[in-house]
């Protein structure tokens, strides 16, 4: 049970949780924990998708977003809550197959967006972890 004087983190714009830059399990289960609704479990079902897909993932928090990747090798994904859909970034995400659906400004990155009343595809979103994690990540 929670410490009624426990501070809740803040919410950002679009309902992003601020929680503090960390390494390790601990910031992004508070992250997800924070994610305002629905959103929440959403937040889950990624982080155990990814546990599953790359049992030796490392976590990080930075920029108010959780960060997924392989020691030595970089960033390969992170979340983001944005006001109606949590975003997905597949920093090498043009390289998948097949490619997340959604562009950015950036060449190689792809987003997925899940937005409220959706199922996520375990399968697909599975995939595209394990593909990602084979890939040289970023450094952050």
């Amino acid at each position: 049970m929670s410490d009624k004087n426990e501070k809740k983190p803040v919410l950002l714009s679009g309902g992003n949780p601020q929680i503090s830059k960390g390494l390790g399990d601990a910031p992004v289960q508070a992250y997800i924990e924070a994610m305002p609704g629905w959103k929440s479990d959403i937040g889950r079902c990624l982080d155990a998708v990814i546990a599953r897909a790359v049992p030796d993932v490392q976590r990080a928090v930075k920029w108010n977003s959780p960060l997924y990747g392989v020691a030595g090798e970089g960033w390969f994904l992170g979340i983001h809550c944005l006001a109606k859909y949590v975003k997905v970034a597949f920093f090498q995400g043009a390289l998948l197959t097949p490619m997340p659906p959604v562009t950015s400004k950036q060449e190689t990155v792809r987003y997925f967006h899940i937005h409220e009343g959706e199922t996520l595809d375990e399968g697909v979103f599975e995939n595209w972890v394990k593909q990602a994690s084979q890939l040289p990540g970023i450094q952050m």
